[in-house]
C-alpha cells in the first residue's frame, strides 16, 4: 500500500509537469487509459474468461465512474497544489459512507455520521468558499473524490467471484472509448520529454492499481487502508522539490480533519 501511496503521488507530479508544459486532461487520461488497456493485454489473453461478466452494466458503469475519477483529478492536478488535491481525494472515504448507506443499504450510526459531517467541514476548509467566490479548481477534486467512492460502492455490488482483471479490462476498455474523441480532438504531438512522460503516466497508473489491489488481497483491509495516507507525505515532498508548493495555512488545518475523521470511521469499521 505504501508503495501504491508513492507511485500514484508521483503519477500525480508528472499529470502536473505535463499539464504545465501545454498536454490537456482529455490527452493525458486517454493515453492513461489505452496503457490500462494494453500494458495487462499479456494477462487478458493468458486467462480465459477475462471479458465475461454475470453484471456487464454493472462493470460499465464502474469503469464510467472510474474515467470520470480519472479526468477530474488529473485535471485538479494540473491547477492545484499537490497536497491539497492528494488530502481532498481523502474525502473518498467520507463519500463512500453516504453511498454505502444509500447505494448498499448499509446501517450508519450516527457517531459516523458525525465523523463524516467533521471530515466535509475539513474539507470546505481547503475549498475556503464566499459569497464571492469557490475554488472551482478544489472542486474538481472533490468530486473526483466522490466518482472514486462511486466506483468503489458498485464494484461491492459486483456479483462474488468477479475477476479483478476484469474490472481493468472494463476500466482500460471504457475509458479508451469516453477519452478517444476528445483526446485525440485536443492531441498535441509531444515532444521527447512528453512522451517520456505520458508513458510514465500509464506505467506508473497501472502498477499503482496492481498494488492497490494486491494490498487488499494479502492484507486486512482496516490494517491496509490507513497506510494510503503516506501520500501525503510524499505529496509535500514532491510538491516542494519539484513545484516549490509549501502546505498553506488552510490546506494544513483541512488535512488534519479529514484525516482523523476517515481514521475514525476506519476504526469504527474494524469494531
Amino acid at each position: 500500500m505504501i508503495a501504491a501511496a508513492i507511485l500514484f503521488t508521483i503519477n500525480a507530479a508528472v499529470v502536473k509537469q505535463l499539464g504545465a508544459t501545454g498536454i490537456d486532461s482529455f490527452q493525458t487520461v486517454f493515453v492513461r487509459s489505452v496503457a490500462g488497456l494494453l500494458l495487462p493485454l499479456p494477462f487478458f489473453l493468458w486467462q480465459r474468461g477475462i471479458l465475461g461478466s454475470r453484471n456487464i452494466p454493472m462493470q460499465v458503469l464502474q469503469a464510467v465512474a472510474g474515467t470520470t475519477a480519472l479526468l477530474s483529478h488529473f485535471y485538479a492536478w494540473t491547477r492545484l497544489p499537490l497536497t491539497d488535491v492528494t488530502t481532498l481525494l481523502f474525502t473518498q472515504a467520507l463519500f463512500v459512507l453516504v453511498l454505502a448507506g444509500i447505494v448498499l443499504g448499509e446501517i450508519v450510526r450516527w457517531r459516523r455520521w458525525l465523523a463524516t459531517i467533521c471530515g466535509f467541514l475539513g474539507a470546505i476548509l481547503m475549498v475556503r468558499p464566499s459569497f464571492s467566490h469557490v475554488n472551482i479548481d478544489a472542486l474538481f477534486a472533490l468530486f473526483a473524490a466522490f466518482c472514486i467512492a462511486l466506483q468503489v460502492v458498485l464494484i461491492a455490488k459486483l456479483p462474488q467471484g468477479e475477476k479483478q482483471l476484469t474490472m481493468l479490462f472494463y476500466l482500460g476498455a471504457i475509458g479508451t472509448l469516453i477519452t478517444a474523441a476528445p483526446g485525440l480532438h485536443v492531441w498535441k504531438t509531444p515532444t521527447e520529454m512528453q512522451t517520456i512522460l505520458l508513458v510514465c503516466n500509464g506505467v506508473l497508473g497501472v502498477s499503482n492499481q496492481a498494488c492497490v489491489f494486491r494490498a487488499f488481497r494479502v492484507g486486512d483491509t482496516t490494517y491496509v487502508a490507513p497506510f494510503d495516507y503516506s501520500k501525503l507525505i510524499v505529496a509535500v515532498l514532491l510538491g516542494f522539490i519539484w513545484f516549490g508548493e509549501i502546505p498553506s495555512m488552510w490546506t494544513i488545518l483541512g488535512s488534519i480533519i479529514i484525516i482523523l475523521s476517515t481514521l475514525y470511521i476506519s476504526k469504527r469499521e474494524q469494531g
